[in-house]
């Protein structure tokens, strides 16, 4: 993040006192779409594009809001009962409610929020939005910071004031991201794993189809009631599983006919994605990058086949990239129906990709895509500049 002491006065200007500064960062998931709510395995890694938070503490009870994104100030007073509000601070809202419910005394504050972090681009702008006013919030009310008890608050203000059933991925590696690594999470356990990203070779690169269309809320919670289905058909035959991630590919085949269509293909695609990011971890370690290439295009594959979260816009992406020799592979990432997608890219075709990328996508999707070549950053933390 470029032009901390700038940000810092802009704070000193608003609020006319010295303000902390905390950043989290935003997060592309290499591979494992849409199985954490499955208690199943990701393979996340997080981006050197960080959400900022400038925060001073106040004598009181009230918590006051900017963001360079938006001209309205919200202000709250804080209490374990705030509820959703229609403004751009609930995530906000959210994480202060979630923390004080979680018994944490909180200090009022005044706080001024920068990003790099597309909005709904699927980088999840809005967990580095929530790791670092959390983050902040308690750091200034002189807590020590459990980053698994933080990352799990956050994810419940997602669920209660972004209206999003999300898992912990998102939340999680904005707490405990590593630099040069991406993070193996158990969503069940949270045991994770640091698995070295060598990018010696190769860059992470990630395509923004600039559009989001609207259906992607709904459809993300339809998705998970259906794997839920899924749960509860298959327990009839495999009594036991607690989730799709209990469900091994040969029972599923067994009973899979037994399933409607539509919740036979949602579980098709968790269970062989959970196999798949096992697969990404071992390659990845051994720095196999062409069999990585090829699990994030059978993702990919699986996501828009059996999953049907992704779009015409990511296919588009997709499939140009798989066709250009300096690609190792491609997939969408996040949540669907628009966002971005990953791709692995051989470090000297990176400007050569890029710029054919752009210029077929555009010619087709009538609109200019977003390229970032992304570095593997760390977690949450105080700025010091």
């Amino acid at each position: 993040m470029n032009n901390l002491q700038d940000f810092r006065q802009q704070f000193r200007q608003l609020y006319g006192n010295e303000p902390r500064l905390f950043s989290a960062p935003g997060r592309v998931n290499l591979i494992g779409e849409h199985t954490d709510y499955n208690d199943g395995f990701v393979l996340p890694m997080a981006i050197d594009r960080r959400t900022v938070v400038a925060i001073a503490p106040r004598n009181d009870r009230l918590v006051r809001c900017l963001s360079t994104e938006f001209d309205d100030q919200i202000e709250f007073e804080l209490s374990a009962d705030l509820k959703p509000a229609n403004d751009w601070a609930n995530h906000v809202r959210g994480v202060a409610a979630c923390l004080l419910r979680d018994e944490y005394n909180l200090r009022g504050a005044d706080l001024l929020i920068t990003s790099e972090v597309p909005l709904g681009a699927g980088l999840s702008s809005s967990a580095a939005l929530e790791i670092a006013v959390g983050h902040g919030l308690l750091k200034v009310a002189e807590h020590l910071v459990d980053p698994i008890r933080l990352a799990l608050a956050a994810q419940k203000a997602e669920h209660e004031f972004a209206g999003t059933q999300c898992g912990v991925m998102d939340q999680f590696i904005a707490c405990l991201g590593q630099a040069g690594h991406a993070l193996k999470i158990d969503c069940r356990t949270l045991e994770y794993e640091a698995v070295p990203v060598d990018l010696s070779e190769a860059r992470v690169v990630i395509v923004n189809s600039m559009v989001k269309h609207e259906l992607a809320s709904s459809e993300y919670n339809l998705r998970r009631a259906e794997c839920e289905e899924a749960v509860r058909r298959l327990a009839g035959h495999l009594p036991g599983i607690q989730s799709l991630r209990d469900v091994e590919l040969e029972e599923f085949d067994q009973w899979a006919d037994a399933l409607p269509e539509n919740i036979r293909r949602r579980a098709n695609h968790v269970i062989t994605e959970n196999a798949r990011t096992l697969a990404a971890v071992e390659a990845l370690k051994l720095g196999q990058l062409s069999h990585f290439g090829k699990l994030m295009r059978a993702s990919h594959e699986s996501l828009r086949e059996d999953y049907q979260v992704s779009c015409s816009e990511l296919d588009l992406l997709v499939e140009i990239a798989s066709r250009h020799s300096g690609v190792f592979g491609a997939r969408m990432t996040g949540g669907g129906f628009g966002g971005c997608t990953v791709n692995l890219v051989k470090a000297d075709q990176v400007e050569n990709f890029i710029s054919e990328i752009t210029e077929a996508y555009e010619w087709v999707a009538k609109v200019k895509p977003e390229c970032h070549v992304c570095q593997a950053s760390g977690g949450v933390r105080e700025e010091s500049q």
